[in-house]
C-alpha cells in the first residue's frame, strides 16, 4: 500500500516565499499551434511512451487499447498517421516502458516491455519506414535474459548506445552496447559492467546521462540493497567524455565497473530508509556549468526535502532547498507515484536562475535560486507549460489523471514544441487494478508554442 504523506500546515517561510517576485507574464500559456489524434491506448495504468521527431518525419512508440506494442509514424504537417503493430503485449507493470531511437543511417530501434525479462528489441530494415520494424532476439547472446530500463542514447560521434539492467533490484548490473551501422549490430561498448552491484547484492539506479556545457556526459546513481524502496542509499556521480573512460567531479580516473564501495564517486552518503528514492533524481548545471546533482531525502528531523549537491571548491556543498514538514513515507515494491518532483536549473531570458517543483501536500511551484549560493530567494509565477485546460482530465472516471511526455529528438522551431498527451489510472504497484478501469484515452500529439521565459 502506498503510504501517504503527513498533513501539516505550510510554514510561515514558505508563504513568505510565494508573495515575492512575480513575472509579469504568469497568465500567459503556451499556443497550441498543431494537434493531431494518434491512436486510443491502454489507459488502466500508466507506463511510458516515446514521442521522436527526425527532422520532417515524427515517430510515436505505445501500446494502444488492446496493449500491443505500436509504433506510428507520420511526416510533419500530415494528418495520417502509418501504423505497425509489434508481437509484444503489456501485462500490469509500470516499469514496462516502450522507447525507440534513430542511428546515423536514420534505421529506427525500438526496445520496452521489460522487467526482468528476456529481450525485446525491434529495429527497421529501412531508413525511417516503420513497416520494416522486425524483432532482433538477440544483441551480444549475453545477460539478455534479465533485461530492465532500457535506455537508447547518443554518444559525442553520434554513435548509438544502449543502456540497460541486467538482473533484479538488489542484484543486477548496467550493461552499456554500441550500434554499428556497418554491421548492423549491437556490441559490448565495455569489457565490464559500467555500475555492478551484484558482488554486494545490490544494484545501481542510474538517472539518464546528460550531455552537459562542459562536453562531458554526466552520471548520477544510487544504489539499492533490496527490492523494498527504502533501501536506496549513497547518491553517487561520475562523467565521461566517450562512456568509456570515466571520472570523479575532481578529475581523478574511476576504474570499471563501479562497485558500491567505490567512495570516490558518493556524492553524498546517505543510508538505507533515509528518504532517498529512485526517482526524480538528475544532474543539472549552474550558470558557471558546473555540475548540481539534483535529490530528495529526510532531513535531520525526518522531513522529506529537496537537496542540491553542487561541486564548487573542490568538494561536494550540500543544501537542502526546501522548508517543509511533511514526510513521504514510501515502502515496499512495485512501482510508486512520485509524490515529490524537482526540476532541473533554469535560466530564464532575464538572467535569473530558477527552479520547479511539486509536492502531493504543499503544490507547485518555482524558486527562484541565488547563482553563487544556491540559497531560495523568493518564487517566482511562470506562464504554465501546459495549456490550462490540457492539465484536467478529459475523463469523468475518478482517479484518472494526464500523462506528459516530451519530443526526444528534433524541435522545428526554436520557440515551439512537440509534446504527447494522454490519461490513465495512476500505478497500482505493479498488480492488476481491483476496480473498474476505462479501457482506453485518446493519445495526441500537440505542438506548444512556449511563452516561458525559459
Amino acid at each position: 500500500m502506498l503510504c501517504k504523506l503527513q498533513s501539516c500546515n505550510i510554514p510561515v517561510l514558505l508563504l513568505l516565499l510565494i508573495a515575492t517576485v512575480m513575472t509579469c507574464d504568469s497568465h500567459k500559456e503556451p499556443q497550441i499551434l498543431e494537434q493531431i489524434d494518434v491512436d486510443k491506448v491502454w489507459a488502466g495504468h500508466p507506463v511510458g511512451f516515446c514521442l521522436l521527431t527526425r527532422n520532417d518525419h515524427q515517430f510515436v512508440a505505445y501500446y494502444d487499447a488492446n496493449r500491443q506494442m505500436t509504433v506510428a509514424a507520420r511526416g510533419l504537417g500530415d494528418s495520417i498517421w502509418h501504423y505497425k503493430h509489434l508481437p509484444s503485449t503489456l501485462g500490469w507493470d509500470s516499469h514496462n516502458y516502450v522507447t525507440l531511437a534513430i542511428d546515423r543511417d536514420s534505421c529506427l530501434h525500438v526496445s520496452g516491455n521489460m522487467h526482468n525479462d528476456s529481450l525485446v528489441y525491434f529495429r527497421s530494415q529501412n531508413p525511417l519506414d516503420v513497416a520494416t520494424l522486425d524483432p532482433i532476439h538477440r544483441m551480444t547472446g549475453d545477460a539478455e535474459t534479465r533485461v530492465t530500463y532500457p535506455r537508447f542514447m547518443h554518444d559525442a560521434q553520434g554513435n548509438l548506445l544502449f543502456m540497460y539492467r541486467n538482473g533484479g533490484s538488489g542484484n543486477g548490473e548496467r550493461l552499456v552496447h554500441r550500434y554499428s551501422e556497418s554491421t548492423r549490430r549491437l556490441e559490448r561498448l565495455l569489457d565490464t559492467p559500467l555500475l555492478d552491484g551484484r558482488a554486494h547484492s545490490m544494484n545501481a539506479y542510474p538517472a539518464p546521462p546528460v550531455n552537459g556545457p562542459d562536453g562531458y556526459f554526466h552520471l548520477v546513481w544510487m544504489w539499492r540493497n533490496n527490492p523494498d524502496a527504502r533501501s536506496n542509499h549513497d547518491i553517487s556521480y561520475m562523467r565521461s567524455r566517450d562512456f568509456v573512460h570515466w571520472e570523479t567531479a575532481a578529475g581523478k580516473p574511476v576504474s570499471l565497473p563501479v562497485m558500491p564501495d567505490d567512495k570516490e564517486v558518493i556524492v553524498d552518503p546517505v543510508p538505507p530508509n533515509q528518504g532517498l528514492i529512485n526517482m526524480g533524481h538528475k544532474v543539472s548545471f549552474d550558470p558557471d556549468g558546473r555540475p548540481v546533482v539534483i535529490y530528495h531525502k529526510y532531513d535531520e528531523n525526518g522531513y522529506s526535502q529537496i537537496f542540491l549537491a553542487r561541486w564548487k571548491n573542490k568538494k561536494w556543498n550540500i543544501r537542502a532547498l526546501s522548508p517543509w514538514m511533511t514526510r513521504w513515507s514510501f515502502r515496499g515494491t512495485g512501482a510508486i507515484e512520485c509524490e515529490i518532483k524537482a526540476g532541473p536549473l533554469v535560466m530564464l531570458t532575464d538572467g535569473r536562475l530558477v527552479q520547479s517543483w511539486t509536492h502531493s501536500i504543499q503544490g507547485s511551484g518555482t524558486w527562484e535560486l541565488d547563482p553563487e549560493t544556491l540559497e531560495v530567494r523568493g518564487s517566482v509565477d511562470l506562464p504554465p507549460r501546459y495549456p490550462v485546460h490540457l492539465q484536467k482530465p478529459e475523463s469523468d472516471i475518478e482517479g484518472m489523471t494526464v500523462r506528459w511526455c516530451k519530443d526526444s529528438g528534433d524541435q522545428p522551431s526554436d520557440n515551439a514544441d512537440y509534446v504527447m498527451r494522454w490519461e490513465t489510472l495512476p500505478v497500482n504497484r505493479d498488480q492488476p487494478a481491483n476496480r473498474s478501469f476505462p479501457e482506453n484515452s485518446r493519445l495526441r500529439v500537440y505542438q506548444l508554442k512556449n511563452t516561458a521565459q525559459r
